[in-house]
This record gives structure tokens, sequence and C-alpha cells, in this order.
């Protein structure tokens, strides 16, 4: 039988209130909206992402309208230790897809995918029908669009049948996406950012061993396959964070000090 399911607390980092949830706990939350058809928009953040949402308050809005986020990067669940507000573990994007996936073929849920060139979608579809059956796809598409096409694309998708979908488009566009046409949506129970999931399960771009995801290296391993593009988003992206964290860590520290006086 299975564990009663209780309501996240939140931790609050760099402004936004992170869910304090397990793999586990957060595969609940998604089978109990799935199951009761009550709408879940599901976010993940990275140090990458909440670098971005410093200087992008429309991408903090978007963010911040999710009814669940998670922490996707071991970057700030180390950070949210040195804080002194430690989230229990990381909920990785590509693996929390994989556990979904998993659901709705035991579950007969059907999930929609959107995003990534046509190939590379097509590529998607058929590792996932290998793994998990083709009785879970309800549709796919790929994710190149004019916004002329945004509204139309949302109704195709809620009109699918489809209780969960899976969005691999970058951000911010993604999280723009998502939020502005939320209301079309809502006839998904889920809906999901998940990055380069796709081109991982296609086959495209190899994801890094386990160690290095243990250890934070992903994007390290990232920047080996492809410098050219992700030097700049790794290098100083990451350098940011770490100036990020400083001032967050001063504060905290300063805060504390003044409430001992």
């Amino acid at each position: 039988m299975p564990e009663p399911l209780t309501l996240s607390s939140k931790v609050v980092l760099f402004g936004i209130p992170v869910d304090n949830l397990t793999m586990d706990e957060t595969v609940r939350r998604v089978e109990k909206a799935v199951s009761e058809k009550k709408p879940l928009h599901h976010i993940a953040v990275n140090a990458g992402k909440i670098v971005a949402m410093q200087n992008n308050p429309s991408l903090r809005a978007d963010v911040l309208s999710a009814d669940i986020i998670n922490a996707d990067g071991m970057a700030v669940v180390w950070a949210s230790r040195l804080l002194g507000k430690p989230l229990k573990e990381r909920v990785a994007g590509i693996d929390l897809m994989h556990a979904l996936l998993d659901l709705a073929a035991r579950k007969h849920f059907k999930v929609y995918l959107f995003g990534a060139t046509e190939e590379v979608v097509k590529r998607t579809v058929k590792k996932i029908e290998d793994l998990y059956g083709s009785h879970i796809i309800a549709g796919y598409r790929n994710g190149y669009f004019t916004d002329a096409e945004a509204s139309a694309i949302a109704r195709d998708i809620a009109s699918s049948g489809a209780d969960m979908l899976f969005v691999a488009i970058s951000s911010p566009k993604k999280e723009r996406f998502l939020n502005a046409h939320k209301k079309i949506l809502s006839k998904v129970p889920f809906v999901m950012g998940v990055g380069g999931s796709f081109d991982v399960l296609a086959g495209k771009v190899k994801r890094a061993p386990r160690w290095m995801q243990r250890w934070g290296l992903e994007w390290f391993y990232r920047l080996i396959q492809e410098p050219r593009r992700m030097w700049r988003r790794y290098l100083i992206g990451n350098a940011r964070f770490l100036n990020l964290l400083w001032k967050e860590w001063r504060q905290t520290r300063n805060r504390g000090r003044g409430n001992n006086r």
C-alpha cells in the first residue's frame, strides 16, 4: 500500500520557492494530479536558469507561475546546504521524465512530446515506444514554430488526449509558451519542460557517467562534447552562479548576526 501523499515544504533559494521533494515524492504528486485530472505545471531550475532569472523578469514570472519547482542540478542542492536550507535531493529532469514514462506505461497514461528537431523528436518517440510501448504516445511535434502558430499548437496538444506533456524547447521560449497558454493546456493534467532530454533519448547527445552526475559534473561532460556551443553558457554561467551564491551566503550570515544581537 503506498505511503500517504504529503504536501511539500518550500525552500526559498535566490528568491525562488523550490519544492523540497524527493524523486519518489515528485512522481507521486504527478500521479495524483493525472489521476484526478488536476493541472500540475512543473518546472526544474538549475544554476543556469537561476542566473538567467536575475535579469529576465519575464522568465522569473514564468518560472514562479509553476505549481511545482524541482532542483535539477547538484549545484542547487549544494547551494541549499551551504545556505542552511538543505534540499532532500536533486530531481533531475531526464530522470523524472523516465520515471513518468514508466508510470505512464503502468497506468496507461498518454504522453505528448513537443520540441527538438523533426528528426530528433521522431527518434525520441521511437525510443520511448521501444522502452515503454507505443500505447502511451498521444502525439508529437517538433519545437520550431512562429508566435502566430503557438495558440493553434497548444490547442492541438490539448485535444490530443494527453495526460502528460513533455516540452524540449530552450529557455526562455519554453517557459513563455507554457505560461502564456496555461489555460488551454489545462486539459493536459501534467506539463513539464525537459530541456535537452530528447537529444539524450534520441542518442544525439550522451549523458555523463553516473559518477559525474553524483559529483555535479554533467555540465563539464557536456562542455567536452560541444565546447564551441557550450563554453559561454557553462563557464560564464557557473561563475555568475558562484557570485550569486556568495552574495546570498553573505546576506544569510548578516541576517543571522542581526538576529543574535
